[in-house]
């Protein structure tokens, strides 16, 4: 199987079932590195089962999923060890631990992944808690803090290791315009600083139009790819009637 030099993800002829009910129904797709590649569709067309497949919490039914050339799926512990390493993660609704502070919560990742002194740790959690505006927040418990400051709390666990490709379901969900705004602009900044590759599932077309630079949609009847490009492209050129309605929705509501 032949991969672009610069590509990290490569999703081939991917089956996702639950029991007997088909999900999603032999679908292919390319992330390039340094892309900020946006999953859209309608409630219950698959979104998040090809999220959750994409970092190893579900198996395919069929087809493979190749991170930097390897077959999560099919490689041995080991292996998927050292490359969920590069991987981070930000859960729809953050997931942060109830029962941890902050920076208990940030150092998850470290702990499980990186073989480094409890000071060091220590160090490192703060640097990323400073990084999301977070630091004299770290003894403070997740009831304790804002939605918003939730989403900079799940952000500074997913980075905390510097991953090269990260994964963010529904990032501003609930959120104010400002706040969204907020993470959007963080999300801009780390891609950025880093080339970080990101695949991010969102329905808010806001984001969409600030963040993407490509939107891959998956349409629940068909069970697949019904568009693969530039979102503002998309918007007024895909021939598939569904994708423009979708991408013009706010526009239609505001004519009113």
């Amino acid at each position: 199987m032949s991969i672009e030099p610069n590509t990290v993800i490569q999703v081939q002829n991917l089956v996702a079932q639950y029991g007997d009910d088909l999900i999603l129904d032999n679908i292919s797709f390319d992330v390039a590195e340094g892309e900020i590649v946006v999953i859209l569709g309608t409630s219950g067309s698959g979104k998040s089962t090809l999220l959750k497949h994409l970092i190893g919490l579900l198996q395919p039914h069929a087809g493979s999923i190749r991170i930097n050339g390897m077959d999560i799926a099919s490689a041995d512990p080991d292996a998927q060890h050292n490359v969920f390493r590069d991987i981070g993660v930000l859960f729809q609704g953050s997931a942060l631990f109830g029962s941890m502070t902050l920076a208990e919560n940030v150092a998850l990742p470290i702990l499980e992944y990186a073989n480094l002194p409890k000071d060091a740790v220590s160090r490192l959690v703060q640097m990323k808690l400073c990084q999301f505006d977070l630091l004299e927040y770290q003894a403070y418990m997740p009831s304790e803090i804002s939605g918003g400051m939730k989403k900079r709390a799940g952000l500074a666990r997913a980075l905390a290791l510097n991953p090269k490709i990260l994964f963010l379901d529904e990032p501003t969900a609930g959120l104010d315009p400002v706040r969204s705004a907020e993470i959007d602009e963080l999300v801009l900044k780390i891609n950025a600083s880093a080339n970080t590759t990101m695949i991010i599932v969102t329905h808010e077309l806001d984001s969409i139009f600030n963040i993407a630079n490509r939107v891959i949609m998956i349409d629940k009847d068909k069970k697949g790819i019904i568009a693969d490009g530039n979102p503002l492209y998309l918007k007024d050129h895909s021939p598939d009637p569904v994708v423009r309605q979708f991408f013009n929705r706010k526009l239609n509501l505001d004519s009113r």
